[in-house]
């Protein structure tokens, strides 16, 4: 047990502690945080307009083009894996950007592919919400679009907040795959220093913890929000 432990703490010294090597873990999840968060908004953004649209085209057959629009957003998005998306952004559409335009076209990658999902989110939300509720508005002088945004949105968007913050947990995990157009997220970081180090085990099982306590917590706070909600409900 002591000679385990003893080669445990050498081990961990190598890969941590020389030269700093922590650094590359701290600053991935940093990395990784910042285009989570980011991309989120952006997600939100897209996935709302989208979804108005495509509500909007199935109840008054209007906006046609619009809709044309965002259902081949969404076939393509939704169709091809993110790690292509953010790929094909990277070395062909921003091909002539300079290096240190990573982070930001990262954050636009998983953007547009977060808000393909956060779409259909919104839009099952506003589904959900009976017809008669739109009856009401307009019987109280609303036109279409102040029945939605005063009353449709609100009721919608409650019930859709546990779904956004689980796709916010979902898009945690999927940036590790910025490490294909080299942006030193947390998951590069691990890879760093199992290069330098020539052992991978221990920056990948750190790794793997730090991403495991993310999503864990996350879980616990989307829990609580929807006990939440559900009290407010009674």
């Amino acid at each position: 047990m002591a000679e385990w432990w003893q080669q445990f703490v050498k081990d961990f010294t190598i890969a941590f502690i020389d030269h700093d090597r922590w650094k590359f873990i701290t600053n991935g999840l940093l990395n990784t945080l910042i285009i989570t968060l980011f991309a989120v908004m952006i997600g939100i953004i897209i996935g709302f307009i989208v979804s108005v649209i495509r509500t909007t085209h199935d109840r008054t057959g209007k906006l046609k083009i619009s809709n044309t629009i965002c259902k081949v957003y969404l076939t393509v998005i939704r169709g091809t894996p993110v790690m292509v998306q953010i790929m094909i952004a990277y070395f062909v559409i921003f091909a002539a950007a300079p290096t240190d335009y990573k982070i930001p076209i990262a954050i636009l990658s998983f953007g547009i592919n977060s808000g393909a999902y956060v779409a259909e989110i919104f839009r099952s939300g506003i589904n959900a919400i009976e017809a008669g509720q739109f009856e009401a508005g307009r019987s109280l002088g609303f036109s279409y679009n102040q029945t939605m945004w005063h009353i449709i949105m609100p009721q919608a968007f409650k019930n859709v907040v546990p779904a956004l913050a689980n796709e916010f947990i979902v898009l945690i995990k999927e940036t590790s795959v910025a490490g294909y157009i080299s942006v030193e997220e947390l998951t590069r970081g691990g890879f760093i220093i199992g290069g330098a180090t020539f052992a991978y085990t221990l920056p990948l099982l750190a790794v793997a913890l730090i991403y495991l306590m993310l999503v864990m917590l996350l879980s616990w706070g989307v829990s609580k929000l929807e006990r939440r909600l559900r009290r407010s409900d009674r």
